[in-house]
């Protein structure tokens, strides 16, 4: 009998894909939307920058004027000691935290919310920025990191800057145990064995003479979950032309 594939062994969420909690010990939101934000502002200094296992980003320690303390991922060009802001009527310093309806148009910004209040979804990888476009009738538009235009309402807020930690890819791992443990830490299998490599026993694809699959590598639409495998509920097929 064969090994089940790796989609079906994920399915049961055991510590080889699953990622360790202890790594994920700060939690990156906007503080909450209350009055003091929807009617005013709040100063904050940053008091430190640090790191969490969990994030690529740097991270930023503020301290608001009420004795409040958040975490926000830290921009390029956020200092110790630098002051940020919070509320419809701050100021739209790099690091503040602003809705976009009180954001310059052409403003680069990162962590947006994707719903009024819920302490932001998009743009929060080190490096990551987003372009606030313009300011219409139906909301805000943005253009996200990968080009796409999209609309959102005036009320969510946003982080000024782009986050900062960019480059990070680009210096070499040059060891695959560097590898292993980077993507151990994020709960990814690594390596990972290609299923032309295996025996007919453990992979649809496996067996055979030289490494080809076999059978066509678009997967069945109502495949059984041990032949789902390949190009899943492909849009099309064939040679373009």
């Amino acid at each position: 009998m064969g090994k089940r594939l790796i989609s079906q062994r994920r399915g049961r969420g055991t510590s080889t894909y699953s990622a360790h909690s202890h790594r994920w010990n700060i939690q990156i939101k906007h503080r909450a939307y209350d009055l003091l934000e929807k009617e005013g502002m709040l100063t904050g200094i940053v008091k430190d920058l640090t790191h969490c296992k969990g994030h690529t980003a740097p991270i930023a320690i503020v301290k608001y004027d009420n004795g409040e303390y958040n975490y926000v991922f830290a921009p390029i060009g956020l200092k110790v000691g630098a002051t940020v802001y919070t509320g419809i009527k701050g100021k739209p310093t790099v690091g503040s935290t602003l809705p976009l309806s009180s954001i310059p148009e052409g403003t680069i910004i990162s962590n947006i919310e994707s719903k009024p209040a819920d302490g932001g979804s998009f743009v929060r990888a080190s490096g990551a920025g987003a372009k606030l476009l313009t300011i219409t009738e139906k909301g805000v538009e943005v253009v996200m990191p990968s080009k796409k235009r999209k609309l959102f309402s005036p009320l969510c807020r946003a982080t000024i800057g782009k986050i900062a930690g960019a480059g990070k890819k680009e210096k070499p791992l040059v060891k695959a145990g560097t590898k292993f443990h980077m993507m151990k830490a994020r709960g990814k299998l690594y390596p990972r064995t290609s299923g032309v490599a295996m025996n007919a026993v453990d992979h649809p694809f496996g067996s055979g003479r030289g490494r080809h699959a076999g059978k066509p590598l678009t997967a069945p639409r109502f495949a059984p979950p041990g032949r789902n495998v390949g190009k899943i509920k492909a849009r099309r097929t064939g040679k373009k032309r």
